[in-house]
């Protein structure tokens, strides 16, 4: 898309991330960012997500006088303009814009992209006070990492996009730990190491339903990881969520399935609104 349209030129240009992909197609990684990176040259401004290894090494030398954005705080930045978290706010030229949590999705990436937001909607001359209201009012992508409610300071999160092992881990490292995991379906094909690794650092017990449940739970003994249980449906999974979590002092009730939703469900958005229909439904009593 970008090689078919070389006379594109945005006047402002974000970078979120940089990730080796279609190598197939542009044989090396340097060939793969310069073409991204050609885009960035037609536009009048950029911005880039200074967190990004990759972007971080490789993009300052090309793009001297781009805006940057770290979560990580002002002594981050590549250089002086940009956008950034410092105390608990987001921070764009020198002016506190809004408090960082204001935004509703959770994890260190939705912080990124809140910067980025943010970064833009600044240079396009939007006013601070519109970009906090837009920010506090947007409710999110619906299911993935989307906040369903909060009952009894527990917070019920929807992640069912989360189909395979590599979505749910990342969304097992979005929440706080201890969670409560809801897990399994129609189990697919993949390398499940690192997604066992984060249940076992961020987890105080997983139910699980659907199809793979059997081998869910033989994975998770084989790993010895014991704090489980079978609940079968989504019907159970929730309530048994709630009374975990308080039993652990957990803060979070995480559906994220690492699994697609064809035994139970006819898609997974289908399983979505089943688990926030069932939330609902717990915290209005």
């Amino acid at each position: 898309q970008i090689e078919s349209s070389a006379a594109v030129a945005p006047r402002i240009a974000v970078w979120t991330t940089f990730t080796p992909d279609h190598l197939s197609r542009h044989k090396t990684l340097e060939n793969y960012y310069n073409i991204k990176a050609h885009l960035l040259t037609q536009a009048e401004l950029q911005i880039f997500n200074g967190d990004d290894p990759y972007l971080q090494k490789n993009a300052p030398a090309r793009f001297s006088n781009a805006y940057w954005t770290s979560v990580k705080g002002k002594g981050d930045l590549i250089n002086s303009k940009g956008a950034y978290i410092e105390n608990g706010w987001v921070v764009f030229a020198g002016e506190e814009i809004l408090p960082a949590n204001s935004l509703r999705m959770v994890g260190e990436h939705n912080q990124q992209n809140l910067l980025m937001a943010v970064a833009a909607a600044s240079l396009a001359g939007i006013g601070k006070d519109a970009i906090a209201s837009a920010i506090a009012n947007f409710p999110g992508v619906s299911h993935r990492l989307e906040h369903i409610c909060t009952w009894e300071e527990i917070d019920f999160i929807n992640d069912s996009k989360a189909t395979n092992y590599d979505a749910a881990e990342v969304g097992l490292n979005s929440v706080a730990a201890p969670a409560i995991l809801i897990a399994g379906g129609e189990a697919k094909a993949g390398d499940d190491t690192a997604w066992l690794e984060k249940i076992k650092a961020k987890t105080a017990a997983v139910l699980l339903i659907g199809d793979a449940a059997a081998a869910f739970a033989k994975r998770l003994e084989e790993v010895g990881y014991s704090n489980y249980e079978i609940v079968e449906t989504m019907e159970r999974a929730v309530p048994r969520g709630a009374e975990l979590a308080k039993q652990y002092q957990a803060k979070v009730v995480l559906l994220s399935p690492a699994c697609a939703s064809f035994d139970q469900y006819q898609s997974f958005e289908h399983r979505g609104d089943n688990f926030r229909e069932i939330c609902q439904k717990l915290a209005n009593g």
